[in-house]
């Protein structure tokens, strides 16, 4: 092999890793966190816990990136370690799809249809529609579907230029006496597990394996330690992804090393243990690209079969290995926010949807907040008045969490659709914790009330519960259209912060007049007019939300445009909303 040789090698070998990174890529996009959604909620048994893990993994082609996706899972506390030894053994049945995919380059013959399936027919065909796909589509789908066809047809061109370069070396004695050091058990582990550690991706390395099997050199015998090895080294990513996780996602990482060992030895043994007694014909047999497809198959299949009853033992070793420690029985309050795991980052639909949990866990805690707030108005307690301020605490730590998990997360190549997500949950967090803030505002002006031994009069408690009444129902609405992103609730909030903002000038109104008649106190109108207006902010950050929740939908919406066109009384649909939540919070006429 001359220079140019090397180079067609080298060249052939980078295309080959980066179209299996952008087809997993586009594959990830595609699913948008469905897979893990479906990884998350249904592992209930092992069977199904397997077939799971060997269905998605075998979608996005990398039993590394779902297994690092599972130690994700369990380092945030959504997943069991026995619930996620079960996925990772299917992991590995599932990334054997891949290696039966490369073997199509190794397919022989002159007839049309074998031809057809020759990936150098078919791949420009696919590189063709994923261009068109890619550069003309609207949507992120179309989108993420060119980007896997030219993923694909840009590995099938490596593999073939990995091929090619290789072949002549068929003919080098001193290249075909290198690879027969293979056949040495041992050397060949070695060998398969630090190729596969070094790129990170067991399908890649058999795909090298695949692509070197053109030499004519390897056999049966050579190839199937490489092939055990190459199962071994995968662990390194998943070892690499527990450093710096809680002692459950590491107890993840081993019990993914122990189960490929394992399976490494048992099979070794039972393979050379029958060849010395039965002495396989095929042994020194040539192995092609899909006899090393089929070979890892059943390797991974086989290991699966025996360990899958060996569930618990599995786990109990990894137990073993990283003892339960008192530093682990943390607070729920501190592992909820586990579920903001930077593995996650690296699949965004996924990513966005633990951070949607999250925010909807903090909006029923504005809500509840602020509802505390105005209770403390009518039956003030110190305790409820500290929880009130437990509570803005809280929010603002969730505020902050969210806020630097969706800031790393809008730095990664997000589709339109993740990017809009990623933009509302921003913008309606920071409203959220603004609910809080006046929370306490109100709370303290209570406070102010209580130290002072001051007293609304009777109409101007009235006037407050009509008022309290109005602002509950606008949170309410906003919090669950937020939460279950209605878009139809949503609507209805703008004509409540329109009735609201009309209530809050007649509170205020109506106290003026009442401190003219000498009826109240300029101390106590003072405070009134305070609480009115954070009243009435609250009522505008839940506007905010619910605009927030519209534009998802109306993407071409603009919110003050929109605001401005509702209150222009050009809406019928509104202002009729408007009349009647004005009847219904009405003050009393003034006497």
């Amino acid at each position: 092999m001359d220079i140019f040789g090397i180079l067609t090698l080298i060249g052939g070998l980078a295309l080959f890793l980066y179209g299996m990174s952008v087809m997993g890529a586009g594959l990830e996009k595609l699913s948008g966190g469905k897979l893990e959604m479906i990884l998350e909620r249904l592992t209930s048994n092992p069977v199904k816990a397997v077939l799971l893990g060997a269905g998605v993994t075998a979608v996005i082609q990398s039993s590394s990136a779902t297994t690092v996706m599972v130690v994700g899972f369990v380092n945030s506390g959504i997943m069991k370690l026995y619930q996620a030894i079960g996925i990772i053994m299917g992991a590995n049945v599932g990334t054997t799809v891949t290696s039966w995919i490369l073997s199509l380059t190794g397919i022989q013959g002159e007839s049309f249809i074998v031809k057809l399936f020759k990936p150098s027919s078919f791949s420009p065909v696919l590189a063709l529609i994923g261009i068109i796909l890619y550069m003309t589509g609207k949507n992120n789908r179309k989108k993420d579907i060119g980007e896997i066809f030219l993923g694909f047809a840009v590995l099938m061109f490596g593999m073939e230029s990995m091929s090619g370069a290789v072949k002549p070396l068929a003919d080098v004695p001193e290249f075909t006496n290198i690879l027969t050091m293979f056949r040495n058990p041992i050397l060949g582990v070695i060998v398969g597990a630090l190729l596969t550690a070094i790129i990170q991706s067991s399908s890649a390395s058999v795909g090298i394996l695949q692509a070197l099997s053109v030499t004519g050199a390897f056999t049966y015998g050579s190839v199937i330690p490489i092939i055990m090895g190459q199962n071994i080294g995968t662990c390194v990513t998943a070892m690499l992804s527990a450093l710096g996780a809680n002692k459950s996602a590491k107890r993840t990482a081993f019990v993914h090393l122990y189960f490929n060992i394992i399976g490494a030895v048992i099979f070794m043994v039972v393979y050379f243990g029958l060849n010395a007694v039965i002495h396989f014909g095929f042994t020194n047999d040539t192995v092609g690209a899909a006899q090393i497809a089929l070979i890892h198959s059943v390797f991974n299949i086989f290991t699966t079969l025996i360990l899958l009853p060996f569930i618990k033992v599995l786990e109990k070793l990894a137990y073993l290995t990283i003892p339960v420690s008192e530093d682990e029985k943390e607070s729920k309050e501190d592992r909820e926010f586990l579920v903001l795991d930077n593995r996650f980052l690296n699949t965004p639909g996924f990513a966005i949807e633990q951070c949607r949990s999250l925010a909807n866990n903090m909006a029923e805690l504005s809500k509840d907040c602020f509802l505390k707030a105005m209770h403390t108005l009518t039956e003030y307690t110190q305790e409820e008045a500290e929880e009130v301020v437990a509570l803005e605490n809280r929010i603002d730590l969730y505020e902050d969490k969210i806020s630097v998990y969706l800031t790393k997360l809008s730095s990664y190549n997000l589709g339109y659709q993740d990017s809009q997500n990623v933009s509302t949950l921003l913008h309606c967090i920071t409203d959220l914790e603004r609910i809080s803030d006046h929370a306490v505002n109100v709370v303290e002006l209570v406070q102010e009330m209580v130290r002072k031994d001051l007293h609304f009069s009777k109409k101007a408690q009235e006037e407050m519960k009509v008022y309290s009444d109005a602002v509950e129902d606008i949170l309410t609405r906003a919090v669950d259209s937020f939460i279950h992103t209605d878009e139809k609730r949503a609507l209805t909030v703008e004509p409540l912060e329109e009735v609201i903002d009309s209530l809050n000038k007649s509170v205020k109104k109506r106290h003026i007049k009442r401190l003219r008649k000498g009826k109240c106190t300029i101390e106590l109108g003072l405070i009134l007019s305070d609480i009115a207006t954070n009243y009435e902010r609250v009522s505008d950050h839940c506007s905010n939300i619910a605009v927030c929740l519209i534009q998802i939908q109306d993407t071409e919406l603009e919110a003050h445009s929109y605001v401005n066109h509702l209150k222009e009384g050009e809406d019928v649909i509104f202002e009729r909303q408007v009349e009647i939540l004005q009847e219904k919070y009405s003050l009393s006429k003034e006497k």
